[in-house]
């Protein structure tokens, strides 16, 4: 990236500001997207289970001929997975062809029955989420087994994703936490900037990496007039000021494309003045809203109370 920033993790460990992420793209471009940034000069590639493209993923590492200890790799536990982590560490790490990752998240506060009728997204005879019950499993006991993968050498660092201020304060206060995570993985960009989640990671020494940073179809941020003309005075793209303003909220980002001119284009972030940034975070009074907000029957989004 244009500035080459990173954040100090709680454990030591170091994230680069500006990572690519791989959701919803499809096995050939998602080998292309993580070949095309890694010879660009990304170190901070974001992957999942679920997204079901970890093997090409690991491929296009493994192709790049960027060495393994360069690059800091994240995978997430998907919630069908809670029961058995050490079991879905191995298939990450197994589809990604490593022997270790920098960063294993997991994905949702969300315990779905992994004996079910699929794979990732089990169901009920009523069509409503397959949950395990929270007295047979729970995220909390998640969180304990999650630790136990730092003793083994196949994770350096353990994080949290989609986890409001609720779910972190019940790891917290449960006894068998003994590791506060490293990350928390959420959706944020002027729509949607989470202050309080903001100031309470920040207490806690939690390091919060945005997702969607640019929003979609249906969030059109990059046209929002603040941001064109933040990005018309500075001769910068609308994509290089969303992401120029999160690392300057003090997170990690990691946009996704499959686009070869947008991924290096993403890439060239800059330093965002106080006063920009400030600006930006009033489109938010305007407009709220989240992107990614999945029915899982179960509340997960407190802190948008």
């Amino acid at each position: 990236m244009s500035t080459g920033r990173v954040f100090q993790l709680n454990d030591g460990n170091v994230i680069p500001a500006l990572g690519l992420g791989t959701w919803q793209s499809p096995d050939k471009e998602v080998y292309e997207a993580v070949l095309i940034a890694l010879k660009t000069g990304y170190r901070h590639i974001d992957a999942a289970f679920c997204y079901g493209n970890e093997v090409p993923v690991g491929r296009a590492i493994k192709d790049s001929g960027v060495s393994r200890e360069s690059i800091f790799l994240t995978s997430k536990l998907w919630s069908t997975g809670h029961t058995r982590v050490a079991e879905d560490l191995d298939a990450s790490l197994n589809n990604l062809g490593v022997d270790y990752l920098d960063l294993y998240l997991m994905h949702w506060p969300v315990t779905l029955n992994p004996k079910g009728n699929h794979p990732l997204f089990p169901t009920t005879t009523t069509g409503a989420r397959d949950l395990l019950p929270e007295e047979e499993w729970s995220y909390v006991k998640t969180w304990a087994a999650m630790q136990a993968l730092l003793k083994t050498g196949k994770v350096k660092s353990i994080g949290v994703a989609n986890f409001s201020i609720h779910h972190l304060e019940q790891l917290a206060s449960a006894p068998t936490t003994t590791v506060v995570p490293a990350v928390n993985q959420v959706e944020m960009h002027p729509y949607n900037p989470q202050e309080k989640l903001v100031k309470f990671c920040n207490e806690k020494g939690i390091h919060l990496t945005a997702y969607s940073p640019l929003g979609s179809t249906s969030a059109p941020l990059q046209e929002e007039a603040i941001v064109k003309a933040v990005a018309e005075r500075l001769g910068k793209s609308a994509a290089q000021v969303l992401i120029s303003w999160a690392i300057w909220r003090g997170t990690s980002v990691i946009p996704k494309s499959v686009t070869p001119s947008r991924i290096a284009s993403n890439f060239e972030d800059f330093d965002m003045s106080d006063a920009d940034g400030k600006l930006i975070l009033e489109i938010s009074k305007a407009t709220h809203k989240r992107i990614v907000s999945p029915n899982w029957g179960v509340k997960v989004f407190y802190d948008d109370d």
